[in-house]
């Protein structure tokens, strides 16, 4: 199990495959190394080395108390990257992920090939802020599985619901055995409560790219669109699914992920 000494905190990782150019993936709230099950194998079949982060707050890593920023977060993932050698690198964040990748690509644009938003926002806003001060409610009654259950209704759409029942039970049980403790999540709900770099966008020169799942209610669509137009010259796209797009429809998914990121190439 790969461990890193960064910020005084033990940082879980893995890195897979050899290729000469490298994607850096940072995980949402509540989700590990794990999350990116559905991503993993295209893009080692496209010739990108991956690598996978465990926030501090999840998996193995450390679970220092909180609240943790999406700047402190950030500066993990930049000394992590730093120990292992790694620069010029392709960045991309979903949700909470998304957060932390635009503070990174505005401390740290010099590492960055290209950075992609996902399913985030640049600030939460009056309709997320009240479902987030819902989840910080029950966590510490209720316990962080109950709260992902209700992530779960949130994230995927109602087809999924209606038509992939296999897929739904594996993802319900895994929420069930979550094994994040309470005071972890709410350091990490604190990065998506406190997170805000509107009037920063603006600085971001990185090549971007904003991607949102078109049916996103979790995070609606207008929130991500918004990141876009604040970031100049920056892409948008948007695949099928909602705020879980990733492991709803991961090749559509992954395909717009490889497009942008194929252009920007080193050639």
């Amino acid at each position: 199990m790969p461990m890193a000494k960064v910020n005084d905190i033990d940082l879980h990782y893995k890195l897979d495959g050899d290729g000469e150019e490298t994607i850096v993936l940072i995980n949402g709230l509540a989700d590990d190394v794990e999350t990116w099950f559905a991503q993993l194998d295209d893009f080692l079949a496209a010739g990108y080395r991956v690598l996978r982060i465990d926030n501090r707050g999840i998996g193995a890593s450390s679970k220092p108390a909180g609240p943790y920023s999406s700047r402190m977060l950030a500066d993990d993932a930049k000394a992590l990257v730093d120990l292992l050698g790694i620069t010029d690198f392709h960045l991309m964040g979903v949700s909470m992920g998304g957060m932390i990748a635009q503070e990174y690509a505005l401390a740290y644009a010099g590492d960055l090939r290209t950075a992609t938003f996902g399913c985030t926002y640049a600030a939460p806003g009056p309709f997320c802020s009240r479902m987030f001060a819902m989840w910080a409610d029950m966590a510490p009654v209720l316990g962080v599985p109950f709260v992902m259950r209700d992530v779960t209704l949130w994230a995927f759409t109602l087809p999924f619901f209606t038509e992939r029942g296999g897929d739904l039970a594996e993802f319900e049980t895994a929420m069930r055995y979550m094994d994040q403790p309470a005071h972890a999540y709410l350091a990490q709900l604190a990065v998506i409560q406190n997170h805000d770099a509107t009037d920063r966008l603006g600085q971001i020169s990185t090549p971007s790219l904003v991607l949102a799942g078109e049916q996103d209610i979790l995070i609606p669509v207008t929130l991500s669109r918004r990141i876009h137009d604040g970031i100049p010259g920056s892409e948008w796209a948007t695949t099928k699914g909602g705020h879980a797009c990733l492991w709803e429809h991961p090749a559509e998914f992954n395909k717009t992920y490889l497009d942008f990121v194929r252009r920007h190439g080193r050639g």
